[in-house]
């Protein structure tokens, strides 16, 4: 059968064509008309074609009513779709070869410190990041992140648009972050679970973006108030095919600002979204916040489709329609996310000398933290580690204070022990074959746990 290597253009059976003009009314190059005469064997005006001007869009075909008087090939032909980037070979073009325009450090006026909501500092570490394009909607508890971008952006000659719909968000960021700008969205939970889809393509594009996903109480669309129930899909479910994004996890609205900045970098250095994961108090949380000595000024990448005519040869796309291609492909991203394993971070504290070690993030981490100097007091040796990064997750600097633990006890606010499931995996990736007894504290719907229920189960530990 031979193989057509355009895309088929209709052809006219004029026995068959009624004349009713659905073809005429669609075809958007002007294409087909109606005839002059009157065909004999019908007794109707047909149509006639002049194909100068088509791109074997189809839509003809598909307005014909049955029997169908228009046709795409003859039965003995088939299409092959071809690949976007080898259709039509190498790219022609007297640009000069695009280079990269590096983002540029512009000191800040020492200030002093602001009294502001966690919502707000990641916004305003946003912008000190360079970010001047944000694509968002009011949506409880992120609502205050996107309200002050839409009060300060126009007065930064950026831009604010507040879009349709979650998904509509996630393309305009795809557009944005493809043209090598930084780009961001506020969101929680429900919103996030419906972004999924096109965080797959950035990912599969290689394209920037910065995520800030306050999160809250579900499934559905559960309420308004703080939970962690996000963490299985930051880490493993970022839409279809092979996905991962650096997730980091503040604890204070200090690290709001500090995390959303760094989210930046880390975004660009990659060429991945990077997603900033809270929780729906530490979003409302009204905290001190120290502005940095520097903020930036964005560059341009030299792999931007930017516009202009040194970017001109440039294509940003995730498609592999060949599956070497996509397997290849795959593999460049799989190295590039062991590469992202350098970035795992956490925090101890009291974990010289601990016996029973916590393991929170966010919200929760505070009241733990809280815990451990309640149970210092009582004597007991309790510890703190913080995995500030949930993805990749910390497991060397966890894993080296194993050896001296006895307990461990997981605080997370959702059901189902996503940050146990991600500890767990994690540890046996890197060869820990037998962890220490593990139990956890847990609350969710929207409520956190308290830190004197941390205590009560550290001690109920030590009675058993």
């Amino acid at each position: 059968m031979p193989i057509l290597k355009e895309k088929p253009r209709p052809f006219l059976v004029p026995e068959y064509c009624k004349g009713c003009g659905r073809c005429v009314s669609v075809c958007v190059k002007g294409c087909i008309a109606f005839a002059d005469e009157i065909n004999p064997a019908t007794g109707i005006i047909p149509i006639v074609l002049d194909l100068e001007k088509c791109t074997g869009c189809g839509l003809c075909i598909d307005a014909c009513p049955e029997p169908y008087g228009l046709r795409a090939m003859a039965q003995d032909e088939a299409y092959e779709l071809q690949d976007p980037a080898k259709l039509f070979g190498a790219k022609q073009s007297a640009a000069p070869e695009p280079v990269d325009i590096p983002a540029q450090q512009v000191a800040l006026p020492k200030t002093q410190p602001l009294i502001i909501k966690g919502n707000y500092a990641s916004a305003v570490g946003a912008l000190l990041a360079g970010c001047r394009h944000f694509y968002g909607y009011p949506i409880t508890p992120s609502t205050e992140g996107a309200e002050l971008m839409a009060k300060l952006l126009p007065k930064l000659n950026g831009v604010f648009l507040q879009a349709v719909s979650e998904v509509a968000t996630v393309n305009h960021m795809y557009g944005t972050g493809g043209a090598g700008l930084p780009t961001m969205t506020f969101t929680s939970s429900p919103g996030f679970s419906l972004m999924l889809e096109g965080i797959s393509y950035m990912i599969g594009a290689e394209v920037p973006g910065v995520f800030v996903n306050v999160m809250r109480g579900g499934p559905g669309l559960g309420n308004i108030a703080p939970e962690q129930s996000d963490v299985k899909l930051a880490c493993r479910g970022l839409g279809h095919g092979h996905t991962h994004c650096i997730t980091l996890m503040p604890s204070t609205p200090q690290e709001m600002l500090d995390y959303s900045m760094q989210a930046f970098e880390l975004s660009f250095k990659y060429r991945n979204p990077v997603i900033v994961l809270a929780d729906g108090y530490l979003g409302q949380m009204t905290g001190k916040v120290q502005l940095p000595a520097q903020m930036v000024k964005a560059g341009i990448p030299k792999w931007a489709v930017y516009g202009d005519r040194s970017h001109r040869g440039n294509l940003i796309s995730s498609i592999q329609l060949q599956e070497t291609d996509l397997e290849k492909f795959n593999a460049h991203l799989e190295e590039k996310y062991q590469s992202m394993k350098v970035e795992a971070r956490s925090e101890s504290y009291l974990t010289e000398d601990a016996e029973i070690l916590l393991v929170a993030c966010n919200t929760p981490a505070r009241a733990a933290k809280g815990a451990v100097k309640s149970l210092r007091d009582l004597g007991i040796k309790a510890g703190l580690f913080r995995p500030i990064t949930i993805w990749p997750f910390p497991s060397k600097q966890l894993q080296a204070l194993l050896p001296k633990i006895k307990h461990l006890v997981v605080v997370e606010a959702n059901a189902g022990g996503q940050i146990l499931d991600e500890l767990r995996l994690n540890m046996s990736q890197v060869g820990v074959e037998k962890l220490p007894p593990i139990t956890h504290v847990r609350r969710f719907g929207g409520m956190l746990p308290q830190q004197t229920e941390i205590v009560d189960h550290v001690k109920s530990i030590l009675a058993k």
